[in-house]
């Protein structure tokens, strides 16, 4: 794979974000084509965290957990998320190589990626978190993407306060999952993708398509305040996610979805 500048893979990290943020300062990516990335792969991460600095753990051996840092030359800070996006979209179509059937896996936004729970409900699979760096003229410098994967992680081993609300690879194939197949996948699946979005070619479509937010009832954290209503889609040149309230419709650039259930709103039902 030509656009790996670095890539390591570590026991026990405090974490990976950590290891390729100093692979980035210390100036471990080439300034010259192809566009280089550094990945750092770990079997177990004692500082994990995922947005607004929550911990984040899994046990050793039963994730996949990885960081990528770039520096993409002339790429808007404005659209620095979509590098998260790209990865997102990439582990999906890993994920579906090692056996998921199409469709199974969506977004929740603005960084999970979930499954349909038994009861219905949506199982958090995978978390991203996206730190970005800006230079001096106020375009992206660097930027640094983690994700972390539960892929052999059997139910019964799962932390009873979110046994209810997670899944992995393996409860949803039924059977045992394989980090190192999916690793390899989704650095395969990663490179196109990377690549079409350097050269200005973000795919909108599937990132769209695979958000579960959209015409379902949603509760946004965002500050102080608790925004309620309908999901409406998102948009993807600014990545904000469109509510329906009764206030009226409302982009939300930033927060979080706290609650996505899967009963749609009367509204969306009789169209």
């Amino acid at each position: 794979m030509t656009f790996i500048g670095r890539l390591e893979r570590f026991g026990t990290v405090d974490t990976t974000q950590a290891i390729v943020r100093g692979w980035l300062a210390a100036g471990a990516l080439p300034d010259r084509p192809p566009p280089y990335v550094a990945i750092a792969v770990a079997d177990e991460q004692t500082a994990g965290r995922g947005r607004l600095g929550r911990a984040w753990s899994a046990p050793p051996g039963l994730a996949l957990l990885l960081s990528i840092g770039c520096r993409p030359a002339a790429f808007e800070l404005t659209h620095g998320w979509r590098l998260g996006a790209t990865v997102a979209l990439a582990m999906i179509d890993a994920l579906e190589a090692q056996g998921l059937r199409d469709g199974m896996i969506g977004l929740k936004w603005p960084n999970d990626l979930v499954a349909d729970g038994p009861d219905g409900q949506l199982r958090k699979l995978a978390g991203l978190l996206g730190e970005l760096e800006a230079d001096a003229s106020g375009r992206l410098a660097s930027a640094v993407v983690g994700i972390g994967v539960n892929v052999d992680w059997p139910a019964d081993r799962f932390p009873p306060a979110l046994a209810s609300a997670m899944t992995s690879l393996r409860e949803l194939l039924h059977r045992q999952a394989d980090r190192d197949a999916l690793l390899d996948d989704f650095l395969a699946r990663l490179e196109p993708r990377y690549l079409e979005l350097l050269a200005g070619r973000f795919d909108a479509a599937a990132w769209t398509g695979r958000q579960r937010t959209t015409g379902r009832e949603v509760e946004i954290l965002a500050g102080e305040e608790t925004v309620r209503g309908r999901g409406l889609g998102v948009d993807p040149d600014s990545g904000a996610l469109l509510v329906a309230t009764d206030a009226g419709s409302r982009a939300l650039g930033s927060g979080e979805v706290v609650r996505c259930r899967l009963a749609l709103h009367p509204a969306a039902r009789s169209a």
